[in-house]
């Protein structure tokens, strides 16, 4: 058996950044994106979820198609719908490289405040790349 190492996602580009947290930004996408989640689901049985039509559930599902968050496959008359690992590791990545620079700015303060030579706190910056840390 051959251990299979997980590659970093890559960086998402800023027009898909974009995209990605503007479909993310509706409440009702980020519930369809929870429940494909959990496995594939029907477009028919999502919108029996919502108190909309079935066309306005198709609409929501096709903007999170269109980031690359779900993926559609046809199954005879049914379309399944399952979310995108990859694309959601993606803009995690993405905040987490904010969370280090705002992590970095916090110990830069702490540092101030404690009066070490800022010599210091600019040798502990973190890469502004994706980190490949687990």
């Amino acid at each position: 058996m051959v251990a299979r190492t997980m590659d970093p996602p890559q960086r998402l580009r800023d027009d898909d950044a974009d995209a990605v947290f503007r479909a993310l930004a509706d409440g009702t996408r980020r519930d369809i994106l929870r429940r494909t989640l959990t496995g594939p689901q029907s477009i028919s049985a999502l919108a029996g979820r919502y108190e909309m039509s079935f066309a306005a559930v198709q609409k929501h599902v096709t903007v999170l198609d269109r980031c690359g968050l779900v993926e559609k496959q046809r199954f005879g008359k049914e379309q399944l719908v399952s979310a995108r690992v990859e694309r959601i590791a993606q803009a995690s990545g993405l905040l987490a490289e904010f969370e280090r620079l705002w992590r970095y700015r916090v110990g830069r303060i702490d540092l101030l405040l404690d009066g070490e030579p800022s010599e210091r706190a600019s040798e502990e910056h973190p890469s502004t790349h994706p980190s490949t840390d687990p």
